[in-house]
């Protein structure tokens, strides 16, 4: 087959795995200033897609991380067909995953297919676990857990500052003046979009990039020893473009979780969440650390849940958020190895592969419009999801109901 025929379709199956991560992840910038009220849900995403084209401008160290450091592309020999693979696992990954409404993450699955596609072509000696490790698995393990500490204590220190006791209040007729956080989160949100550009767009800039040197497409400079070691400026135009019309379009389905299905979220607990998030990934990708942001705001929201005095984590729901994560990975590998094997046998295998790549694309689409979340009804179905973290009045509800029980237990025994 043409070589330059499959980098055209690896490249535009890379333009559309963009967009499926602009509408997979405008929930981990848009979901808590929709639940909390600061935006309507149209005029959140349309922030959230210019703030994406422009935060695909910034950097392209996590680029590199992929073109570069993941495959050892001299014992892989990465050609076209192996990356072709690789995105079809994390496309359909992705697409599942927003099917169900699981939070799972974009990068995981990319990473996750080409991983999967390489060791199919090379085996083992075709990845490199070391970076690997070093740029995606340890910082999948401890960006959440950071974020998360940093909404907690911001949220704790923002509701310290506003507190006033009732009977204060009722002196002063002068409230908490929480409700004004909405404000802040418009711009706090808008930290958060930024920062998915210059983290998720980048990682289509790396795929491209990695098939233009696979395809010999892409040449050593003067300035760049290495081929994959810089962005085209047309690869990064078309990743930036792709991811914020990807945005626009919704992630209604994620939405819905985030926005309340993992925690009761208040203005200052919104607040805390974002600038946890936003602080988190901008300072990982100008290191290179190719983050999920989906792991890292779902992090931000139970910290900031927890934050709030009184809250408590329902680990029914949160466990469900965590065994996506822990699921991405290894799917969406089996789907790219398995890809990787088709395109193995010669041109009658690539197009297979892609042919079911495509039924399964459409089929996921079809099936999903008929149970279609948008933006008319996004809101009732946010408050309608199951929560991860209690807040404290569900906390006092539970409580209460479960002394009544024991107090109605009692009375049944003592009339024995």
């Amino acid at each position: 087959m043409d070589p330059l025929l499959v980098v055209g379709v690896v490249v535009a199956l890379a333009v559309f795995f963009d967009f499926t991560n602009g509408f997979h992840d405008t929930a981990n910038a848009m979901a808590t200033p929709i639940a909390t009220g600061a935006l309507k849900p149209r005029v959140a995403v349309a922030i959230a897609a210019v703030m994406n084209l422009v935060g695909a401008f910034l950097s392209t160290a996590v680029a590199k991380t992929l073109s570069v450091d993941t495959l050892n592309t001299d014992i892989a020999q990465v050609g076209p067909e192996l990356v072709f693979a690789g995105l079809t696992g994390a496309i359909l990954w992705n697409l599942a995953t927003w099917y169900l409404g699981l939070p799972s993450s974009s990068s995981h699955a990319l990473f996750g297919g080409l991983i999967g596609s390489a060791l199919a072509y090379a085996g083992v000696a075709g990845v490199n676990f070391e970076k690997v490790i070093e740029k995606v698995l340890i910082p999948a393990l401890f960006a959440p857990l950071i974020a998360g500490l940093a909404a907690w204590l911001a949220t704790r220190i923002a509701y310290l500052v506003t507190s006033r006791s009732q009977a204060t209040r009722g002196k002063s007729d002068v409230g908490t003046g929480r409700g004004k956080f909405r404000v802040g989160q418009i711009f706090s949100s808008s930290l958060v979009a930024l920062s998915h550009g210059t983290n998720d767009a980048q990682k289509t800039m790396g795929v491209i990039t990695l098939v233009l040197v696979a395809a010999g497409l892409q040449l050593p400079t003067a300035e760049h020893a290495e081929a994959g070691s810089y962005v085209q400026i047309w690869v990064i135009l078309i990743s930036a473009l792709a991811i914020a019309v990807g945005t626009y379009s919704g992630g209604w389905r994620i939405i819905k979780t985030m926005g309340s299905g993992l925690a009761e979220i208040k203005p200052p607990q919104g607040l805390a969440s974002e600038i946890a998030t936003g602080s988190t990934i901008l300072a990982s990708s100008q290191l290179g650390f190719a983050l999920s942001t989906t792991q890292v705001a779902s992090g931000s929201v139970i910290g900031a849940g927890l934050g709030r005095k009184g809250g408590a984590v329902k680990w029914s729901k949160a466990s469900q958020v965590v065994v996506g994560w822990l699921l991405t990975l290894p799917a969406a590998g089996l789907v790219g190895a398995l890809s990787a094997y088709l395109t193995m046998l010669g041109p009658i295998g690539f197009l297979a592969d892609a042919a079911v790549t495509i039924a399964l694309i459409v089929a996921i689409f079809q099936v999903s419009n008929r149970n279609k979340v948008g933006h008319h009804n996004v809101l009732s179905e946010v408050e309608g999801a199951s929560e991860a973290v209690l807040s404290p009045r569900q906390v006092r509800d539970l409580k209460a109901r479960a002394a009544k029980a024991a107090a109605k237990a009692d009375k049944r025994n003592g009339s024995k």
